[in-house]
């Protein structure tokens, strides 16, 4: 397959937000390359883009790994701007790391003017039982509020991960359709006089 047909493939962008710490890197990571990274640096964002299959069909998926310390709004709400779909993550065993995704929920919803963006709520390191801090049934409870799926991932034993991301890409995927769909019936009922 040459270049060509790889930019005509869908693409789908998917924004990682949470705390520093929660593992949206390690995650990422994971998903792309089938690696768990115990070390991390979390100074920048980082893109990264990847030839999947969803639903029997080729596509890309574009993931930004913010920071999470994006410091300027100016460049947050850019980032923000730039996504189709959020994956908003917090550790399962940092509880204040919760309570921070309404906070990303709501700089979302703010800059983008629009409740109906494709967002997961994603509760890492489900393998660490012993350290948890923050209860299924509360995370589940937000989610239901936010009129999200809610997953408990862990990265390191890439539990959910895989479904994490596709589930956000048909997500995105079939906002897209309806979109389109719209788009064809506003056209259809128009005449033009010349």
């Amino acid at each position: 397959m040459g270049k060509k047909a790889k930019q005509d493939l869908p693409l789908h962008k998917v924004i990682m937000v949470g705390s520093g710490g929660v593992g949206k890197s390690a995650l990422t990571l994971q998903y792309m390359y089938g690696d768990f990274v115990e070390e991390y640096d979390p100074t920048k964002a980082d893109s990264y883009r990847k030839k999947v299959t969803l639903d029997n069909q080729d596509c890309q998926i574009d993931i930004l790994d913010t920071a999470g310390q994006e410091e300027y709004a100016a460049i947050r709400d850019n980032y923000y701007r730039s996504g189709e779909g959020f994956i908003c993550v917090f550790s399962l065993c940092e509880y204040e790391s919760f309570m921070h995704t309404q906070e990303f929920k709501d700089q979302i919803s703010r800059v983008l003017d629009d409740n109906k963006i494709p967002f997961i709520l994603v509760g890492n390191k489900a393998d660490l039982t012993q350290l948890r801090k923050v209860n299924r049934e509360e995370a589940a409870a937000r989610a239901a509020e936010w009129n999200c799926p809610y997953y408990e991932t862990s990265a390191k034993t890439r539990h959910n991960v895989d479904e994490v991301y596709t589930v956000l890409m048909r997500k995105i995927q079939q906002r897209k359709e309806s979109a389109k769909d719209r788009e064809r019936k506003g056209k259809k009922g128009k005449c033009l006089i010349l």
